[in-house]
């Protein structure tokens, strides 16, 4: 298998044809993938999101597919559905796939559909299967879902339900381009990923993902990665930020995402073993959307950004 370094670089150079800046997005969407994980990537319209996804398809030679969430649809526009068909006079149901049956997966603006259809993904995401009328159909490995929304409209929107939320491994928060790199996006060509050749192959990812997930850690980081997600927890030994701030802190699945997140960060980088360093890098988009505040704290402007900051100075003080 070619070095980290090469297959990042590699990588890079082909999504950068079409995508200008947006490097800690390119970053995190790595992240994501060698975790075996799904990310949420949250930003205004204009900033690439569909064409970064597309593109970091198209560089590693996987098959995606892309769905339009709209107030209208159904489950069995997600995960398909049985048909009857009548062939030589015998009549049987023949299973008609949906688009979830990809290796990437782009739910563009997916608050924009009802929680009923939302939750289509939730088996898919986490069991990598769907459920159909009793019978069950396997997804390809690897699979991956990137779902978008806009913070901006609200209007004809619905917030995803948490149980959902908690299997996205990262909420990424997308920021506007630099001067410079506003400017080089005026002279590029918007849209066009012809030119992308897939650099990394479907064995050569599973064998990254496979580094990833067998990275030694010590058991000191992984005392390290619980007291962070314990101390987004309400309770007699909270921080009183927290428990003047936050109804529901992360749960158990938090830290296993934090972990899986911050080893393929650690891989990203070069390194043989996880350190301190990779787990801070990855901790705010792994825990900013598993913290649910309180109305006054909502009311009073705080973030669960300002949680994350405030349990990560606390436990550091501690070491």
């Amino acid at each position: 298998m070619k070095s980290t370094e090469s297959l990042v670089r590699r990588i890079r150079d082909e999504v950068a044809k079409t995508v200008v800046g947006q490097e800690e997005t390119f970053r995190l969407l790595l992240v994501t993938l060698l975790a075996r994980g799904h990310a949420i990537l949250e930003g205004v319209p204009g900033l690439a999101k569909t064409l970064l996804v597309h593109s970091l398809a198209k560089a590693l030679d996987l098959p995606w597919g892309r769905i339009q969430f709209t107030p209208d649809m159904v489950p069995s526009d997600i995960t398909g559905t049985e048909v009857l068909e009548s062939t030589e006079g015998v009549r049987e149901f023949r299973f008609v796939k949906g688009p979830v049956f990809t290796h990437i997966l782009l739910a563009d603006e997916i608050n924009r559909t009802p929680p009923k259809t939302q939750s289509a993904l939730l088996e898919a995401m986490q069991e990598r299967h769907v459920t159909v009328l009793g019978r069950t159909h396997a997804i390809p490995d690897p699979f991956f879902v990137f779902a978008t929304q806009n913070p901006l409209e609200q209007e004809g929107t619905y917030p995803l339900p948490e149980a959902q939320l908690d299997r996205f491994l990262l909420h990424i928060a997308m920021g506007y381009p630099s001067r410079s790199e506003e400017l080089s996006i005026l002279d590029a060509d918007p849209g066009r990923v012809e030119g992308i050749r897939p650099v990394v192959s479907r064995e050569e990812l599973l064998e990254w993902i496979s580094v990833s997930e067998n990275l030694p850690v010590a058991d000191k980081l992984k005392e390290y990665v619980l007291a962070l997600v314990r101390g987004t927890r309400p309770g007699e030994t909270a921080l009183p930020e927290v428990n003047a701030s936050v109804k529901w802190g992360a749960g158990p699945r938090a830290s296993q995402m934090l972990l899986r997140a911050a080893k393929a960060w650690a891989i990203l980088e070069g390194k043989a073993l996880l350190d301190k360093e990779s787990v801070d890098a990855v901790v705010l988009p792994v825990l900013r959307h598993r913290i649910i505040l309180n109305y006054g704290a909502r009311a009073d402007g705080k973030t669960p950004e300002t949680v994350v900051s405030a349990v990560q100075r606390s436990v550091e003080a501690a070491l």
